[in-house]
């Protein structure tokens, strides 16, 4: 028999249970895995981590299904609003270090278009040299944070600001990485 409180929330254990290991597989996806709980600079290793995660999987395994990456991407992309948002009860700071899950989906944009480039014979130099330069420009973008990623850092205090940040910093890193190989 399932009772329901007066906050409308049934009581059954089976209720709870789902809720504690849903907010445990959230905390498990906005901080990658653990990786955001480093002590040292946890964004940057995520990113690392993405980048050679993503060069392996491309590169070295062949997997090149352009479409399929961008609509896993979407599928997390929108999720992790989700999972960040359920998560941040866990952590003490309005935006707190150990989620890192917007690094990962931040450097996740211009790896997937170097995809793209690389599938359309747009790219002249080694592509090992394009990754590099994708993470280090990416990581200067969300450091130092231009506008308009300083907009979604300072005027979105929650999930949303959280995640926004590091997108519009993968945006210029798309930008950045698109123009790199007009040029070269």
């Amino acid at each position: 028999k399932i009772r329901i409180n007066r906050k409308g929330k049934s009581n059954c254990l089976r209720g709870n249970l789902l809720n504690f290991s849903m907010k445990k597989i959230n905390v498990l996806i906005s901080t990658f895995f653990g990786y955001g709980y480093l002590t040292k600079m946890p964004g940057t290793v995520a990113s690392s981590v993405t980048t050679i995660f993503i060069y392996i999987t491309y590169e070295y395994l062949g997997y090149t299904d352009l479409r399929f990456s961008i609509i896993f991407f979407f599928i997390i992309f929108f999720y992790s609003f989700y999972a960040v948002k359920d998560s941040e009860s866990e952590f003490v700071n309005k935006d707190p270090r150990q989620i890192v899950i917007d690094e990962v989906l931040g450097q996740s944009m211009p790896l997937i278009l170097l995809l793209h480039l690389s599938q359309t014979n747009q790219i002249s130099m080694q592509i090992e040299i394009y990754y590099i330069i994708s993470f280090f420009v990416f990581r200067f973008f969300d450091i130092f944070k231009p506008f308009p990623v300083s907009y979604f850092d300072k005027n979105f205090k929650n999930y949303f600001g959280i995640i926004m940040d590091d997108i519009m910093a993968g945006f210029y890193t798309m930008l950045v990485i698109y123009l790199i190989s007009l040029k070269f």
